[in-house]
């Protein structure tokens, strides 16, 4: 079963809000601009067109070592 997630936080032009989450509980690393945005898991939920879903909150932005 796949989950997704609401993404809170972060830049203003990480346009994908909704994405998949592989293992639930787990933080997430969204590829953006070379480099990753961060999220961890909050208790929260978000109604979204894609039904109720989990809130992820952005905590940090790690650069890709070259």
């Amino acid at each position: 079963m796949t989950h997704k997630a609401f993404l809170e936080g972060g830049p203003d032009d990480l346009h994908e809000r909704i994405v998949p989450v592989e293992t639930p509980g787990e933080d997430l690393k969204i590829p953006h601009r070379g480099g990753y945005e961060h999220f961890k898991e909050t208790p929260r939920r978000q109604d979204t067109e894609e039904g109720t879903l989990r809130v992820y909150e952005w905590w940090e932005r790690t650069e890709i070592a070259e």
